[in-house]
């Protein structure tokens, strides 16, 4: 026995036991996801009872004070919260402009690079900070801008600066230093999908536009740019909802006392409170505050989408 599942144009499958047993790789395997999904994504929501308790770990979640929405409101009446909320933000949209523009731009620039040989070297070589740890990325720019590194030898060399300059010593600096750390290490990783789109364009539109006596600029801007524009609304939907992910050991690396007031991020802010003063309640109430701002930021990004007539996720 089987059953009739209708598909999107219409048509009509069988269901049947002997399909199930031919597909039984796959959806075992897809059994295997979706309970990991499950236990590692869906029962631990179970631990955000504590954001509206005054959470014990000797009493646990069961047998703990429940206090309501008195977690949150302590929260947003600490004017460090509320300046952490601003780092956040500031960090996230500064990267999210930074790494989103510069990927795009990196990936049409490879693309009008002739020599195969030397568009697989740069790509090659573009993607390998990725796979650096943060450790050794900020470990390169404490060197890179300390008094002595290579930075201030420049700068002094040009006649820019009169003395060495401790960039970490200022706060007006410490938002662009994360931004450019971003750039660097994700530039070329995240090139890659706006490269595969644009491998996908039919090259037929080329050839009949170079007929036509327009330049690379044209190319660019009336085939590559229509071409890739699908995905690059799909990423920039999916990049909206992790604008308060701006970060975690890059600022938590790079800050120190004199720049803290730019640098504590809302993670950072979880780790101070929730973890090292063994307040789990409010570190719970703040990571839930970080995923309600996140879905919002999504639905209303794919609702102006959706209203523009653009690709949208859902």
């Amino acid at each position: 026995m089987g059953k009739r599942k209708k598909t999107g144009n219409g048509q009509k499958i069988e269901i049947t036991w002997k399909e199930v047993k031919r597909q039984r790789v796959l959806l075992f395997w897809a059994a295997v996801f979706v309970v990991y999904g499950v236990i590692f994504c869906y029962v631990p929501l179970g631990g955000w009872l504590m954001a509206f308790q005054n959470y014990k770990p000797q009493q646990g979640l069961l047998h703990s004070q429940f206090v309501g929405l008195a977690k949150f409101r302590q929260l947003f009446e600490d004017a460090a919260f509320i300046r952490v909320i601003r780092n956040t933000l500031a960090m996230g949209v500064i990267n999210l402009v930074a790494t989103f523009v510069m990927a795009i731009v990196f990936a049409i620039l490879l693309n009008e690079v002739r020599s195969k040989w030397g568009k697989k070297s740069v790509q090659t070589i573009s993607y390998l900070p990725h796979f650096l740890s943060w450790i050794i990325v900020t470990g390169i720019l404490h060197d890179a801008l300390s008094s002595s590194g290579i930075i201030n030898e420049l700068l002094l060399r040009f006649g820019i600066l009169e003395q060495p300059l401790n960039f970490f010593a200022h706060p007006k600096f410490f938002w662009p230093i994360v931004a450019f750390a971003n750039v660097w290490k994700e530039t070329g990783w995240n090139a890659i999908i706006y490269l595969s789109a644009i491998t996908s364009i039919d090259p037929c539109l080329y050839e009949a536009a170079a007929i036509d006596g327009a330049g690379r600029w044209a190319k660019i801007k009336h085939i590559t740019m229509p071409g890739i524009k699908p995905t690059i609304m799909i990423l920039l939907l999916m990049n909206v909802g992790n604008v308060l992910n701006a970060g975690f050991e890059v600022q938590y690396l790079l800050g120190n006392g004199l720049v803290k007031s730019v640098s504590e991020t809302i993670d950072i802010y979880v780790l101070k409170w929730g973890i090292s003063q063994n307040d789990y309640a409010i570190g719970t109430a703040a990571g839930i505050f970080k995923s309600v701002v996140s879905i919002i930021l999504i639905v209303l990004a794919n609702q102006l989408a959706k209203r523009a007539g653009e690709e949208r996720l859902f």
